[in-house]
């Protein structure tokens, strides 16, 4: 497996447009955030280490609660209100079912997508429209939301990279070696689950911005009895002919098989984005489990309150969460699914910018869901902070757990 494939980024590209808000910037400064100083630099690179070798005798950890939970350095002083709900966010997020052993994240809204129940809708070009069950609520259009929160992933809602570099233990506190430890751990699922269900072996070289950028070139032909280890996508000849296969790199038939392994992407993602222990199997969805639970104690609970926010932004009927980051789109999505985010980014709302940088894609962000929407940016690195600046975004800043309770308490308040 390649070390750390998950930091390989490229340049920037520049874009003229600029999305000019209305948002209220005495709210971000009441919560501590200060516009447009400068971010937290980004982690630096860490030595790599052995991958562990199955076998975890890690002691097993009970979930502290919001009562008890004591901050790390750094995050006091920055809250100034004590109105928190007494529901433990391990509770009132996702449970652990003895039963079952299965996580739970919080509801979002239904994915747009063609469903059975009713007769279809026809338009004014006198097309059929996709069908609707009557019960399910439509979904607003792009063109409907008010407002989109562009987040970040890493450092952001979810403790990965600098679990691996020591970043978090140095300034949290914590036992370094056992930081790596989960960090490995969790890098090690993300690839396999990229690399057995994903297709990140044939696609790591092909990468795309978004999950629909080659849908054109998809004939739309039943996939369910098709061979993807037989159809030539890929020569034989080793990583030096990655995507070239039998056919010529970006011919017709090379692009159609390229179209067909990511709409296979699409499908496993829409069906198991609340199942992932059904998606990773026996045993290795007890071992994902048990990571889950030891970095949340390790981290005290960060991702669960990131959740909230997510949450809190999905109840509200004409606001979205978008996700915006620099890891390859694949491995992005084997990341939403093992960390439970799958109810919280309908794969629609996923983008890399691995090959274009984040102003681009802050850029296609903005065209799609047009001028009039707010746009709030959400992360922890320079990046997305320069480019919310130059679009004039608003831009929370999370560089401890005390910023995502305060992004919360904000949200619960409507001042977002």
């Amino acid at each position: 497996m390649l070390q750390y494939r998950l930091k390989r980024r490229t340049g920037h590209q520049k874009f003229p447009y600029s999305c000019v808000s209305s948002f209220p910037i005495s709210v971000m400064a009441a919560y501590g955030q200060t516009q447009y100083s400068p971010a937290l630099p980004p982690a630096g690179p860490y030595t790599p280490y052995t991958h562990h070798s199955q076998g975890y005798s890690m002691p097993s950890y009970n979930i502290k609660t919001e009562d008890g939970l004591s901050h790390s350095p750094g995050q006091t002083g920055l809250l100034g209100y004590s109105n928190f709900s007494t529901t433990p966010p391990s509770q009132s997020l996702y449970s652990y079912s003895h039963t079952h052993g299965e996580y739970h994240p919080p509801p979002s809204p239904p994915t747009p997508g063609k469903e059975e129940g009713v007769p279809a809708r026809r338009g004014s070009d006198g097309k059929l429209r996709g069908r609707k069950r009557v019960s399910d609520p439509a979904p607003p259009l792009d063109s409907d939301i008010e407002r989109v929160f562009i987040w970040d992933l890493d450092e952001t809602i979810i403790i990965f990279h600098s679990l691996l570099t020591g970043t978090f233990s140095s300034r949290f506190g914590k036992d370094s070696s056992k930081a790596v430890s989960l960090g490995l751990w969790m890098e090690e699922m993300i690839f396999n689950l990229a690399d057995s269900r994903l297709f990140f072996n044939d696609l790591e070289e092909c990468d795309q911005v978004h999950i629909d950028d080659v849908a054109s070139d998809d004939n739309g032909q039943d996939l369910s009895t098709y061979n993807f280890g037989s159809d030539g996508f890929q020569s034989p000849a080793g990583a030096g002919s990655l995507c070239l296969g039998s056919g010529v790199h970006g011919g017709v038939d090379w692009m159609r098989k390229l179209a067909f392994r990511y709409r296979r992407v699409k499908e496993i993602y829409n069906t198991y984005k609340n199942n992932v222990g059904g998606l990773l199997g026996s045993p290795k969805r007890e071992e994902w489990l048990q990571l889950r639970r030891e970095m949340e104690v390790l981290t005290d609970l960060w991702l669960t309150q990131a959740l909230k926010a997510l949450a809190l932004i999905n109840s509200r009927p004409n606001c979205v969460n978008v996700l915006v980051t620099t890891t390859q789109l694949i491995p992005a999505l084997s990341k939403v699914l093992l960390y439970g985010l799958g109810s919280a980014f309908p794969i629609e709302n996923i983008y890399s910018a691995t090959k274009t940088g984040k102003e681009s894609c802050f850029e296609r962000v903005s065209q799609r869901f047009g001028r009039r929407a707010v746009y709030v940016v959400i992360g922890d690195g320079a990046e997305e902070e320069t480019v919310a600046k130059k679009k004039n975004m608003p831009f929370w800043r999370v560089s401890c757990r005390a910023d995502l309770e305060a992004l919360s308490h904000a949200l619960e308040l409507d001042y977002l």
